[in-house]
């Protein structure tokens, strides 16, 4: 039964309408840049116009550093009102302290020697940074809010002796930009109906021979291939007609069909990330494709066409060609060597004809390497966390046991069983905080609080904390002495004051915990051209060379037994590693065993001299 065609569903339409979303588009992308363009440019000349001249600014620097505030304020008045700007709505001065001592306004002279709320004035005189295009709006109205700082020079020295605020209405900036978008808008009215009248012309012309193209095919599909479509010209339309004809001549030769067939599914197996793998019903190999060759390591197609499948998958020892065709299980391969891991699942199907008649299978292999690691650290965490809970855990139990049978009457006896059930749940307590503090920082949670930080001085007041240690403790359990090899130039580096302190603090704990009674810690502070080096050298027992590349894992030791007495959790490093990478940092260690070890801490900075930040644009 023949289908009648919808005018809404013809190509006719799909043309115009084509044609017509294409011309709006391009007038909408066009229309939006240009009111863009227009905008920033009237912006742009709107605050040029604002500018107030370099001598009024001069001129208010001088009376702001006058002591008599009386007499300057009715000079800054006298320059405020000689202003002559019918742009300005208001101008404000203030000085240092955030007191009001000038305005421009008759109707606001009550504000002067009020402080000011204005938040961009507080930073422009804290941080010497000012906005230059900062828009408010205000009952309906738009206004530019310029907020530049007064600069006085005295000598050879300059300093910020106050700030000046200008403030514009920019209604008439933006009234002009409307009236321009109405204009443009109406003339996009305009061109896309003359647009639409002509793509229903010119889709007409191009639907003609397209429906006489249908009708010819339909009388090849019922049998009749005797017509000719009519040809009108050589352009893409003609040739379509011409492949009309010349499809009416060979619609009965199959192999083109097959053919086609087998090249779309050599695409598709070509383009599969998973391997793919064909074979005969002796498991001989037919067909392999890229994703197979490159998991198994094959260089090509003929190092693997012919051979057989439990050759290829190495499982001829644990399998025979009958029971993968008879079971079909999934299997787990383990191709993993020296150098590199690799773990695949196989999927066995058959190729199996509609009688019944087997005459081949299909393997896909997956590489779940990826999965395999995933899931092994996910339970060797689980059974760390477990067994670093368990054992306080148990202690603290058994001490509160005994405590339960009578030992809380012994005077000599419970204080200590009660010290160490506080200090086991204190190391709990500190594990799972870190715990969470791991898992904050994985999620992406957390929040550095960033500043400038003076390398060097932070540094050292941490390390002078150790040394108060010493000098206060008549009888500490070890004794050490830390040495400090500092630049002599300032190193200015933003990041998380506590967070970066809790990484020095844990390395330190560390170097003094591993190093024998009486050593000596050695603390470098060094400069290159972008970086920061900060080193901790200690004299212990140092890390052999195969835990070196996991000495950052999560509750990972070289010594457990040692560092459990000594109160580790196993986290302390994996922590230090995911402050300074959030940092922009990298911390590695090198150690030598019997020798020490010293752990490195990489960060970015940039050079900072006194003043940068007080230089006006």
């Amino acid at each position: 039964m023949q289908r009648i065609v919808k005018f809404f569903q013809s190509i006719h339409f799909k043309i115009a309408l084509v044609f017509a979303l294409m011309l709006l588009v391009t007038l909408e992308l066009v229309g939006a840049f240009f009111v863009h363009q227009l905008e920033q440019q009237n912006r742009k000349a709107f605050s040029a116009q604002i500018e107030l001249p370099s001598y009024v600014n001069q001129s208010l620097g001088q009376q702001l550093v006058i002591n008599n505030q009386v007499t300057a304020n009715g000079k800054i008045h006298t320059i405020l009102t000689d202003v002559n700007n019918p742009s300005i709505t208001e101008i404000q001065v203030i000085d240092t302290k955030g007191t009001i001592r000038g305005t421009s306004d008759v109707n606001n002279q009550q504000i002067i020697g009020q402080k000011t709320t204005d938040n961009n004035v507080k930073n422009v005189l804290s941080n010497h940074q000012y906005d230059k295009d900062a828009i408010e709006a205000e009952n309906g109205q738009r206004y530019e809010i310029a907020t530049t700082p007064i600069v006085s020079n005295q000598g050879n020295r300059s300093s910020v002796v106050g700030v000046i605020v200008v403030r514009a209405n920019m209604e008439s900036v933006y009234n002009s930009i409307n009236q321009i978008t109405g204009i443009y808008l109406y003339a996009s009215i305009v061109a896309i109906v003359l647009g639409i009248a002509m793509a229903i012309v010119i889709s007409r012309a191009i639907t003609r021979p397209i429906e006489e193209i249908n009708q010819q095919t339909k009388l090849i599909a019922d049998g009749d291939y005797s017509g000719q479509v009519q040809i009108y010209g050589n352009d893409e339309l003609g040739q379509l007609a011409q492949a009309v004809n010349v499809l009416s001549d060979r619609v009965e030769e199959s192999t083109a069909a097959s053919e086609s067939e087998r090249r779309r599914l050599d695409s598709v197996l070509a383009h599969m990330s998973d391997g793919v793998i064909a074979t005969d019903r002796r498991g001989n190999i037919t067909i392999i494709n890229d994703g197979a060759l490159s998991l198994l390591s094959i260089e090509d197609t003929e190092g693997a066409v012919g051979k057989s499948i439990l050759d290829v998958l190495d499982i001829r020892d644990r399998y025979t060609l009958r029971q993968l065709l008879e079971s079909q299980e999934e299997l787990v391969l383990d191709f993993t060597e020296s150098d590199h891991e690799l773990i695949l699942h196989a999927y066995f199907s058959l190729i199996q004809r509609a009688s019944g008649f087997i005459s081949g299978l299909v393997i896909v292999l997956h590489d779940v390497t990826e999965q395999e690691k995933i899931d092994r650290d996910r339970k060797a965490f689980v059974s760390n966390v477990s067994h670093e809970l368990r054992t306080p855990l148990t202690s603290v139990r058994s001490y509160i046991d005994a405590l339960i049978d009578g030992a809380w009457q012994d005077p000599e006896v419970a204080p200590n069983f009660l010290k160490v059930t506080q200090e086991e749940t204190g190391r709990m307590i500190r594990m799972i905080n870190d715990l969470l503090a791991l898992s904050r920082m994985d999620s992406g949670t957390t929040k550095l609080d960033l500043e400038y930080v003076n390398l060097n001085e932070l540094v050292n007041y941490i390390l002078n904390r150790f040394d108060m240690i010493i000098e206060k403790d008549d009888k500490p359990d070890k004794y050490y002495t830390i040495k400090r090899e500092f630049t002599e130039n300032d190193v200015w580096v933003e990041l998380d004051t506590d967070r970066f302190t809790q990484v020095i603090d844990n390395l330190v704990n560390n170097a003094i915990k591993y190093s024998p009674d009486g050593s000596e810690i050695t603390v470098r502070l060094l400069e290159t051209n972008n970086y920061a080096i900060l080193s901790i050298t200690d004299q212990g027992l140092g890390i052999p060379r195969k835990d070196i590349a996991r000495i950052f894992d999560r509750f990972y030791r070289v010594d457990k037994a040692r560092s459990r007495a000594q109160g580790g959790t196993g986290l302390g490093l994996a922590i230090s590693k995911e402050v300074v990478t959030m940092l922009g940092g990298r911390i590695w260690v090198d150690s030598v065993e019997g020798k020490g070890s010293t752990f490195y801490i990489s960060l970015p900075f940039e050079n900072y001299e006194e003043g940068d930040d007080w230089d006006a644009e």
